[in-house]
């Protein structure tokens, strides 16, 4: 049979995420519990991005949903969810949170364009928001206003996504950047689309991409300004994979946020050094 945690801990070193390196510092049942959250949210997510029939992601969404009620009642059949029913107790992690991330990939079917930011954030929320919270009490806690910051870096780390991926998602169809302010900019989504398999960006564009930066960048700024100082500590993990995706920002807005055609990203190597720094600063 298969060892549910060992699954997990499988899929998260294969995807060579950036989420891998903040988890190594962890004690182990809290670094167990983070990567079982951290394979599922992968899991949900892939089937949105590999199923090119939307109806077959429909249909695996229900199955999942229905998986997230086992995980509560002692029958859960995927790996992932069995390696997360041996922890959603310990962490109070609640079905409705497993859920609503759920509800978010969900959004993925239904819409490929965003006519506004505030639109877009309900989207952040689900996806990633929400994921801040239930990591947030895996890391440990014990002041509300810790909560309030993680649902806050949840949505940094989601703009830091939407802005890196901007070229991989227009092939895809889908343009995550508010329509109202593309418009504002004198572009079409449909441009984007088009731009991204065919042309370099329009200096309309690069304007753009640097207001995004800049709004990733302050909502980093407004995330940390709600973190009480004495819950620095146990909430390191988050802290530096901030300090990694701000790197990423960093690296995007230097090679003139060229996000269409290239798809900027940091080594390994580069990944673990920031993260060993930013542990050792505390």
């Amino acid at each position: 049979m298969i060892d549910p945690h060992q699954y997990c801990q499988d899929k998260t070193t294969a995807s060579g995420s950036s989420f891998y390196y903040s988890f190594l510092f962890l004690p182990k049942e809290r670094r167990r519990a983070i990567t079982a959250l951290y394979a599922y949210c992968r899991e949900v997510d892939d089937i949105v991005d590999e199923c090119t029939d939307p109806g077959v992601a429909r249909t695996k969404l229900v199955w999942w949903r229905e998986e997230v009620a086992r995980i509560y009642t002692g029958k859960a059949q995927h790996p992932v969810a069995r390696a997360l029913a041996d922890v959603v107790h310990a962490y109070g992690i609640t079905e409705d949170l497993l859920m609503t991330v759920i509800d978010g990939m969900a959004m993925d079917l239904d819409y490929n364009r965003y006519p506004d930011f505030d639109t877009l954030k309900l989207y952040c929320h689900r996806v990633a928001g929400v994921v801040g919270l239930m990591s947030a009490r895996i890391f440990g806690y014990s002041d509300e206003r810790t909560l309030d910051y993680a649902a806050e870096l949840g949505l940094a780390f989601q703009l830091t996504n939407i802005i890196r991926d901007v070229g991989e998602d227009a092939r895809r169809n889908r343009v995550y950047l508010p329509l109202d302010e593309l418009a504002a900019a004198g572009i079409e989504a449909s441009q984007i689309v088009h731009v991204s398999a065919n042309a370099q960006a329009s200096e309309a564009f690069r304007q753009l991409m640097l207001r995004q930066v800049e709004r990733a960048l302050g909502t980093y700024e407004a995330a940390f300004a709600k973190l009480p100082a004495a819950e620095r500590k146990p909430q390191l993990p988050g802290i530096i994979m901030a300090a990694i995706y701000r790197t990423l920002l960093d690296e995007i807005r230097v090679d003139g946020c060229r996000v269409l055609t290239h798809r900027t990203s940091l080594t390994p190597l580069r990944k673990l050094w920031i993260a060993c720094k930013t542990w050792i600063k505390g």
